[in-house]
């Protein structure tokens, strides 16, 4: 890849705008590679704002766990370049049960240079806010976690991308494919760019669908809301961490892959048969706003339909009160997230044409490792040129 911009035309292409896509652009411009991002609609509305904003970093495990941790350091050194807001906080594992307990416990050894650090039930109560439901046992404190404002960040890194004078960015702009002379056809003319960078998360199979189904890329519709977080004494919590619980050590590497996870599979397989079918990861995080994002459940399919479960909400709602201590949650919105899932692999690099390279994040982490993968694919890119 070229780094001269003496020609017309730019040195990198990036087609989506959303958490990949931008990342992917603040990476090449840092390099001195002039960057235009195009972006079908006006702003990104798609999986990078319908999220928890949290960056994930202690429960991940090899080469994921390394993309997050240099994710994390882009994400805290954009946000205060940019001025969005961002919190290095952590995470909160809470246990509620001796099989829960037991995967944090492991964990915590497993990781003998820190980053997991358990604490009591009472501890983890002054981290919430005062409200826990009365069965905590334990938490583990994450202490590499990182969380942005999904709202905001993607809004201001791209506003602040806008403002750098190697990164143009085109709105409501349509990519139709790669152009017969190299660069691109879009909805509003042909671009000259030295290489093309495809983000289009699920929606690769409308681009290049090839390459979808040799990778299996589905779509994994999720079910979230927004939420008052509850009060006391008419002071509403603070609760500075992201907060997981038990179903969320079955979905991230770190946790699912002890030994103490199987016997967890197998209690909430007894105890919560509700949460097991709908494939949830009850968690929350607070926006800066005080607001809480609740979540969520999972259906894996090629073509998502738009209908939200109300049954599924229900259940997502009433377990997130249960771990709140309280008796129900005030919502103030409900919405279906969408995002690239694929069996394969956390994460999608495929060339689908000359000079035209795909990427998507395909295991629900996008905001956990888009920037680390942004730094991959560009250092593979530069050295293959």
């Amino acid at each position: 890849m070229s780094t001269t911009t003496a020609t017309p035309g730019y040195d990198l292409l990036v087609v989506g705008a959303g958490v990949v896509g931008l990342a992917h652009a603040a990476a090449a411009a840092e390099r001195g590679l002039r960057v235009l991002v195009i972006e079908r609609d006006g702003h990104a509305v798609s999986a990078s704002v319908r999220n928890f904003g949290h960056c994930c970093v202690t429960a991940q495990a090899g080469e994921l766990l390394d993309l997050a941790r240099v994710a994390r350091e882009r994400w805290l050194s954009l946000s205060s370049a940019a001025g969005f807001w961002s919190t290095a906080a952590g995470g909160l594992a809470i246990a509620r049960s001796a099989a829960e307990l037991a995967v944090l416990e492991e964990l915590a050894a497993a990781r003998a240079d820190g980053g997991v650090r358990l604490v009591s039930a009472s501890e983890a109560r002054e981290q919430m806010g005062g409200g826990l439901d009365a069965a905590a046992v334990g938490a583990a404190v994450l202490e590499e976690d990182v969380r942005v404002d999904p709202r905001s960040a993607v809004v201001g890194l791209a506003a602040w991308l806008e403002r750098q004078p190697l990164v143009d960015i085109r709105w409501r702009t349509a990519y139709l494919g790669p152009a017969d002379d190299g660069g691109a056809r879009t909805s509003r003319g042909t671009v000259a760019a030295a290489q093309t960078i495809v983000c289009a998360g699920h929606d690769l199979d409308y681009l290049f669908p090839d390459a979808a189904d040799a990778a299996d890329v589905k779509r994994c519709g999720l079910q979230m809301a927004l939420v008052d977080a509850p009060s006391a004494g008419g002071t509403a919590a603070q609760i500075a961490p992201a907060v997981l619980t038990g179903t969320s050590m079955l979905r991230y590497p770190a946790f699912s892959t002890t030994t103490a996870a199987v016997e967890l599979r197998a209690e909430l397989e007894r105890t919560r048969p509700e949460l097991i079918g709908i494939d949830a990861n009850v968690m929350l995080t607070q926006r800066p706003d005080g607001s809480l994002l609740i979540g969520d459940s999972h259906v894996t399919l090629g073509t998502m339909p738009p209908f939200l479960d109300e049954a599924t909400s229900a259940t997502l709602l009433a377990n997130a009160a249960e771990l709140l201590g309280v008796e129900r949650l005030s919502v103030r919105q409900r919405w279906q997230g969408i995002y690239a899932s694929s069996a394969q692999s956390p994460y999608l690099i495929a060339e689908v044409a000359p000079r035209v390279t795909a990427v998507s994040v395909t295991s629900g982490v996008g905001m956990t490792i888009s920037h680390g993968l942004a730094q991959k694919v560009l250092d593979q890119l530069m050295a293959s040129a």
